[in-house]
């Protein structure tokens, strides 16, 4: 590849934050899905001190993409390198920094620099990179502004529960009846609509119309990453207004004599629309229940049907 097919970007922000909470924010790789839209999922790989290998399954100009990095972490100097070992296809390679930049105490600019060449120098590979590079930094960074600003409150947003069944069955139906979203509007009595494309195994778009107990139907898209016979785990990339993130995992634990299969929620509430929802007198308290209670009733109600269906194959 010719040096002359190097491109070499910049953005930047300035966000009314401490540096060092930005800094956190970035460090923490996993929470990614939580804090940058276009994270779907993210495993950290290896990890030695400063340098870790970590794989990412992130939406680029509405395509799920997915590589593997290496970061370079330096919280002295607020800064973290990243160079992607394996790329998707039109990248043939891509790294870049992270630098955060202190003004006074309480602020900071951050600056989101990238390098990257397209596969055999194709100009409309390098057009598609240049596109999706800008729609990813600016969603990145405006979102990382959003998040460090929520720091002081994150903690009453951010919600997390669990809810585990035991199933008399095997792993492998019960990871069937997870995996097939595409059967579940005739197997789910609170789904009134699905589709499901597969762009290549294992990764998935599901769109979904869901049904609560209250009656109200609720349109949602998911990107689910599928590792057979263990686990699923999916964000939503369209939610309902009441959240302005939402991820999920289906995990499945072989036990004697069958499988715990456990329902694992993530949400960050969007306090902008609490009254709009839920009523003029409504606080964090109320949605916080209201989520839990929504969301887990129709986790147990497919872990109940998928412990229907693993169980008559026993």
């Amino acid at each position: 590849m010719s040096a002359s097919a190097l491109r070499e970007v910049e953005h930047e922000i300035t966000i009314e934050a401490p540096a060092t909470t930005v800094y956190g924010l970035i460090e923490s790789v996993t929470n990614w899905p939580h804090v940058f839209p276009p994270t779907i999922h993210v495993e950290q790989l290896e990890s030695t001190g400063r340098q870790e290998r970590i794989r990412i399954w992130a939406t680029a100009r509405g395509e799920v993409k997915t590589w593997t990095s290496r970061r370079e972490l330096d919280p002295e100097a607020l800064r973290i390198t990243f160079r992607q070992e394996v790329s998707a296809p039109p990248v043939a390679a891509m790294g870049g920094a992270w630098v955060i930049e202190p003004l006074t105490a309480d602020s900071c600019r951050v600056r989101l620099l990238h390098d990257y060449r397209a596969l055999d120098d194709s100009p409309q590979g390098l057009a598609w990179i240049d596109e999706a590079v800008d729609r990813n930094s600016r969603s990145e960074l405006a979102a990382l502004r959003d998040s460090a600003r929520r720091a002081s409150h994150a903690g009453e947003l951010f919600l997390t529960f669990d809810d585990t069944v035991h199933i008399d069955g095997s792993a492998e139906d019960v990871y069937d009846f997870l995996n097939a979203a595409d059967r579940w509007r005739e197997r789910l009595p609170h789904v009134s609509r699905v589709e499901l494309r597969e762009t290549e195994p294992g990764l998935q778009i599901l769109t979904m119309d869901t049904l609560t107990k209250d009656g109200s139907q609720h349109s949602t898209e998911s990107v689910r990453v599928c590792f057979p016979r263990t686990r699923i785990v999916y964000k939503q990339t369209r939610v309902p207004a009441l959240m302005t993130v939402h991820t999920g995992r289906w995990s499945l634990v072989e036990e004697p004599g069958g499988v715990a299969v456990t329902s694992r929620h993530t949400v960050v509430l969007n306090p902008d629309t609490i009254r709009q929802v839920l009523g003029e007198t409504a606080d964090v308290a109320d949605a916080r229940t209201f989520v839990r209670n929504a969301l887990g009733t129709n986790s147990l109600a497919t872990l109940g049907h998928a412990k229907e269906y693993a169980e008559s194959k026993s």
